[in-house]
């Protein structure tokens, strides 16, 4: 997969790899999170909405650095007992006040801990509202752009908001998630179909095949998506992430 220059913001180095990044959710509670950082290149830390707080976001800052992993903020809706992965009925404006909290918090524990914010990337439903409703991705990309003008955006391939950030000329990051089954829409399957979490080495490993050899992803019907993206991403909390993560990255990222 060869990338082509999707904003100038985006770091040159990024920009010479043959291969896409691989970026992870963490910063959830995950007990064998330090087994992962090796094998991954950005992080994506919950920041309160979803998950986390002063003492998670210290431990991950902590393993990310040690480890030279680049680390992004990862905020949500404010809704802990859905794990986020649930649309919030909220107004943009305390939405946006919950959003810039969470990054607030981020921010102030990378510079206690000598990093910088590396990207956004924003969680569960928050993610996929974004991606396919338009005036909700109008309303993060102003969000992003206002407060965050430097910082790249995580965004889906043909997405509503990867459509606003190319228009108001943000930086921003295509990403494919390696670990999850998608529609003909380019949409993630919904997490009650069977298999649309991916954690069966076989299955992962033919997932990537299409992306990296093919520059497509094949929809969880069959049909070949044409796609091109300069991360992919992986869940910190797929219960079979460690029998195949290590694998693919010495196989496919040598």
């Amino acid at each position: 997969m060869v990338f082509d220059l999707i904003c100038p913001a985006f770091p040159k180095h990024v920009m010479l790899l043959q291969r896409p990044q691989i970026n992870c959710d963490l910063g959830e509670g995950i007990p064998f999170e330090s087994l992962i950082y090796p094998w991954i290149d950005r992080a994506n830390l919950a920041c309160g909405g979803h998950y986390g707080d002063e003492a998670t976001l210290s431990a991950s800052l902590s393993l990310a650095k040690e480890a030279g992993v680049l680390v992004g903020a990862h905020p949500s809706y404010p809704d802990r007992e859905n794990f986020g992965r649930k649309s919030l009925k909220i107004t943009f404006p305390d939405l946006s006040d919950s959003i810039n909290s969470q990054i607030s918090l981020f921010q102030r524990m990378t510079k206690e801990a000598d990093l910088e914010m590396a990207h956004i990337k924003f969680h569960g439903a928050l993610y996929n509202d974004a991606a396919s409703n338009a005036e909700f991705a109008d309303f993060l990309t102003d969000l992003v752009g206002e407060r965050y003008p430097n910082v790249p955006l995580f965004v889906p391939p043909y997405s509503e908001i990867e459509k606003l950030a190319r228009h108001k000329k943000l930086a921003f990051i295509r990403e494919i998630f390696g670990d999850r089954s998608y529609e003909n829409n380019y949409g993630l399957s919904p997490r009650s179909y069977p298999d649309s979490l991916l954690t069966r080495l076989d299955q992962v490993e033919r997932h990537l095949q299409a992306i990296l050899e093919k520059d497509q992803i094949t929809s969880r019907t069959g049909i070949p998506l044409p796609v091109t993206a300069e991360t992919i991403c992986f869940h910190g909390d797929n219960p079979g992430l460690m029998n195949f993560l290590p694998q693919i990255r010495k196989k496919y990222w040598p």
